[in-house]
């Protein structure tokens, strides 16, 4: 449990924490790993370059935004006068962060920290059912929302009572619409903001991930395990320096975007572009644009572009990429394939690694010089990781079971009853089935629940179920992931029809737009198979394991 007096006024997160006996053990022995018991992420991440004399180093790009370091901390406090003078935030309140990547939302972020409050982030692309799942469960009280995606919240927020105060951003850091965050913070300009004194153990960030159930879930993380993240695996393994220039494509709402394009690079006082649109296809031509030479990015993304460059390199025509030096990969397994093909391609090798919402960031990898292809890696300094039997016995090298971790970030649910099942023994349970081979290589073989992985994505399948159920044609349905080359699984939907529905294309294109529009549309089944009825248990229980097998009713 929490060590140090907390800073929260608003003691919800923390009164809703795991008891004792469901957390899991964190280890501080490795170097760099010891916290003072007073700590703000913000101002160990920002304010602390500045003393360090980085205030005109480059930070952040962005269409038509470039700041330093001192214009961060100037937007950032700003940010954090309003959230605190005009919107009443007090430590501990919970923030919903909504919006594409932006130099704008990254300073809302730090700006919230700054506040002592909590930062809760949501992808983009999430409807007003999903939204309100997650105020409901975190009981949010602010907002600070991109102007052009308030429609789903404003939705979601006509049943949320707790939901007090709801500010919209402009992207562009210019505009200031009456009302507006960028108009509220114009008002302090030039003031100075000190850190609120949050405990190293006060919750910084509330991350939502979907679990196999679909019902999301909450993991929690102190202000220490952000800057704990920044010292383990970015310094042992992606190395990189202050000189460089960090891009990529995930969203800063997932931990995996929040550390690669934000945490580490400002922890050791380099650069990162934010643009909101970084598909494959833009990708690529951004790098060169930006000049950027850290990637962070899922497989598919890489396998796409570097059959772009291969494709363009034939035709004469290959981007400049010449500035490109690390290339980071997580999300989902990273194919030998795709490996080699963009190490062809470019003469990198992709540093793979496996990272969970749950711990922050990655916590087993291999650097260039030890990546192998089929293999994740070795636990990152500051993490130690088994292979554990169903009893929670260690197994043989070879042998396949539950990967279990521990390190200095840890898993910490908030109010849900799934604790125990991610945390036994003091171990971090993530779900993934691995091997360790005799070189000593943690090798993943596969998902031992039913999150579907999908281009990066995690999916729950019982969510998508709870979808494609409010349709009036489908009777009953199942989901689960099944092989794909392109996105490693993509989501399959088994659906029983109501009496007087055709099985036709027809009616599969209209329940994929039904789901498209139902949750985020990266969520919709990309294959439909029509079945008389669902395989089951004599108690009524689907067999998933059936459907995953392509196996019909009994």
């Amino acid at each position: 449990m929490p060590e140090t007096a907390s800073a929260h006024v608003d003691t919800f997160a923390r009164d809703h924490m795991p008891s004792p006996d469901e957390l899991p053990e964190f280890l501080f022995d490795a170097p760099g790993l010891q916290f003072a018991p007073r700590l703000n992420a913000t101002a160990e991440l920002l304010d602390r370059r500045i003393t360090l004399g980085d205030g005109p180093r480059p930070c952040l790009f962005g269409d038509g935004v470039a700041w330093s370091y001192a214009a961060l901390q100037e937007r950032v406090d700003r940010i954090a006068h309003a959230l605190v003078q005009d919107l009443e935030l007090v430590p501990g309140n919970r923030v919903l962060l909504r919006g594409a990547n932006t130099p704008m939302l990254a300073a809302c972020n730090l700006a919230v920290m700054k506040a002592g409050g909590i930062a809760v982030g949501s992808m983009p692309l999430l409807r007003a059912r999903e939204l309100r799942t997650i105020i409901h469960k975190a009981q949010i009280s602010h907002s600070l929302c991109d102007i052009r995606l308030t429609g789903e919240l404003d939705a979601a927020a006509a049943d949320c009572p707790e939901l007090r105060h709801r500010v919209a951003f402009d992207a562009d850091p210019s505009q200031a619409a009456p009302g507006s965050l960028g108009a509220l913070a114009a008002r302090h300009e030039g003031r100075p903001f000190s850190a609120v004194d949050t405990a190293a153990d006060d919750i910084a960030l509330i991350a939502f991930t979907s679990g196999t159930t679909g019902v999301p879930k909450g993991t929690m993380h102190f202000h220490r395990e952000l800057i704990a993240a920044c010292a383990c695996w970015p310094a042992h393994v992606l190395r990189a320096r202050s000189d460089d220039r960090f891009i990529g494509s995930p969203p800063l709402a997932f931990t995996f975007g929040l550390g690669g394009l934000l945490l580490f690079p400002l922890s050791i006082g380099a650069a990162t572009v934010l643009l909101e649109k970084m598909g494959p296809e833009q990708l690529l031509p951004a790098i060169a644009r930006w000049q950027a030479s850290v990637c962070f990015t899922a497989p598919t993304s890489y396998r796409a572009m570097g059959s772009a460059i291969a494709a363009q390199r034939a035709a004469g025509d290959a981007p400049d990429l010449g500035s490109l030096r690390k290339c980071v990969s997580a999300g989902e397994p990273l194919p030998a394939a795709t490996r080699a093909l963009w190490h062809a391609t470019t003469g990198i090798q992709i540093i793979d690694g496996i990272g969970s919402t749950e711990l922050l960031h990655i916590f087993i990898s291999a650097d260039e010089a030890h990546a192998r292809g089929g293999a994740t890696g070795v636990p990152v300094p500051g993490y130690v990781a088994a292979v554990l039997d169903d009893a929670g016995q260690p197994v043989p090298p070879g042998q396949v079971g539950h990967l279990a971790v521990k390190g200095p970030t840890g898993c910490k649910y908030l109010a849900d009853e799934r604790q125990r099942q991610y945390v036994q023994r003091g171990w971090n349970l993530t779900g993934d089935a691995y091997r360790v081979d005799p070189d000593g290589q943690f090798v993943y073989e596969a998902r031992t629940d039913d999150m579907i992985v999908s281009g990066g994505y995690n999916i729950g399948g019982p969510e998508v179920e709870d979808a494609l159920l409010l349709h009036p044609a489908v009777a009953e349905c199942g989901v689960v992931g099944v092989p794909d080359a392109q996105r490693g699984q993509i989501v399959k939907a088994y659906v029983v029809l109501k009496p007087g529905h055709a099985v036709d294309d027809a009616t599969t294109r209209v329940l994929q737009d039904f789901v498209k529009q139902t949750i985020a549309p990266y969520k919709y089944p990309r294959s439909i198979e029509y079945l008389a009825a669902l395989p089951r248990t004599e108690t009524g229980k689907l067999q998933r394991f059936r459907l995953r097998q392509g196996s019909g009713a009994a």
